[in-house]
């Protein structure tokens, strides 16, 4: 690989051992997007690029190369969309099962039941009724629950080999963004009415009658940097998130890349015992951020909503 930042990027495929992937003898045995978007690339390079890789089936559409970019035509499915995936369809089985425990009056039993009711509750007593407000809180429970799972699950399949961050890539973190955004604004619109939810943004002055054109040249410039700084603070929402998941992957791949920077060396041995002990610590340290970052964006979520559905 060319750019061993590709390991943390979205692509056309997964990564898997090497042992488990053929041997690619002709352009037969290769994808015809793939073909079609290096129809000057040779066997041996197709071979080599693909060495250790599972292409993504791509019924929808045509990429235009291993990684999403501006020559992809139609729907492409990505590896970082599959993984969405299978984390919405477990927490569907996931948390049905709870629920169906829990709405038959049985007791909740079991380690991992457990511990989903004990954050559940935690999110709910800590974070969404302080900061929305017992009266409002439990409309956006759902939501929010759904974001910090979503959220958490997405950042602890980044540390499991050969699978990757779906928060590392901006499109998600964007995405879950705008509807915290979206879901404030609606709210906000339905508790004080579409003229009181604008007005929430108008800096109330008292001041002389003869002030008046003053009064409204700086009220309006206040109203326009205060809907400036509602859409900036949700996009960085959105960036916090994405910028703490890929910069420690990043050091995590600068870490083991001193392995192979040392190879062949006198020293090999010295670093490879540094590079193993320093990978695994900072696996610890990534472990703890992914719960942290999934608290965090829950948290600023409930502030920003709160903030949307109540006056000044």
């Amino acid at each position: 690989m060319a750019n061993p930042v590709f390991h943390i990027k979205d692509s056309y495929y997964f990564e898997i051992p090497k042992f488990l992937t053929s041997e690619v003898d002709s352009k037969d045995q290769v994808s015809g997007w793939l073909t079609k978007a290096h129809p000057d690339a040779t066997v041996s390079e197709f071979a080599h690029e693909l060495d250790g890789k599972i292409l993504i089936p791509q019924p929808f559409g045509e990429p235009g190369a291993l990684y999403p970019g501006t020559n992809d035509q139609g729907f492409c499915i990505s590896k970082f969309m599959v993984l969405q995936l299978l984390i919405a369809v477990g927490m569907v089985l996931l948390f049905k099962r709870l629920a169906d425990r829990v709405s038959s009056g049985k007791p909740v039993s079991g380690r991992l039941d457990n511990f989903l009711e004990a954050v559940l509750l935690y999110i709910r007593d800590d974070v969404v009724r302080p900061a929305i407000g017992r009266h409002h809180a439990d409309r956006f429970l759902p939501l929010l629950w759904t974001i910090f799972f979503f959220i958490l699950f997405c950042n602890l399949l980044g540390l499991v080999p050969w699978l990757g961050t779906a928060t590392g890539a901006w499109g998600t973190t964007f995405a879950l963004a705008v509807v915290i955004l979206g879901t404030g604004l609606i709210a906000g619109m339905r508790e004080l009415g579409v003229v009181g939810y604008w007005k929430n943004f108008i800096l109330h002055i008292d001041m002389p009658g003869w002030m008046l054109p003053l009064k409204i040249t700086i009220i309006l410039v206040i109203f326009v940097i205060e809907i400036a700084s509602n859409l900036i603070r949700h996009a960085v929402l959105s960036i916090r998130l994405l910028a703490n998941m890929v910069a420690g992957h990043l050091v995590l791949l600068g870490i083991l890349g001193m392995l192979v920077s040392a190879a062949g060396s006198d020293t090999w041995g010295v670093v490879a015992g540094i590079s193993v002990l320093g990978s695994i610590l900072f696996s610890c340290l990534e472990l703890f951020v992914s719960f942290l970052q999934a608290y965090v964006f829950t948290f600023l979520s409930a502030l920003f909503i709160g903030s949307a559905v109540h006056k000044h």
